[in-house]
């Protein structure tokens, strides 16, 4: 085995376990981002794609909810969801 087949092995090595470290850490992110942690006072409860631009955010904050439309020209409180 020559040097160079040696440093192209090690090479691929530690980028698979680059890519292996940088998949968990997205993993990771996104089980975080969807968990529920008691006392949380701000809560992404859906969110709908509009076109590729513009989204709807139902987005609970407290007590109440209110909709949100971002994306486009500007960002818009849709309104406040009242309890029924």
């Amino acid at each position: 085995m020559t040097a160079q087949t040696t440093l192209l092995i090690v090479g691929v090595l530690i980028g698979v376990l680059a890519l292996i470290g940088a998949v968990t850490r997205l993993f990771q992110f996104g089980v975080r981002r969807t968990q529920i942690r008691p006392g949380r006072t701000l809560i992404l409860r859906e969110s709908i794609a509009l076109d590729p631009r513009r989204r709807v955010h139902l987005v609970q904050c407290g007590q109440r909810q209110v909709m949100l439309l971002t994306g486009g020209g500007e960002d818009v409180v849709v309104g406040w969801i009242q309890d029924s």
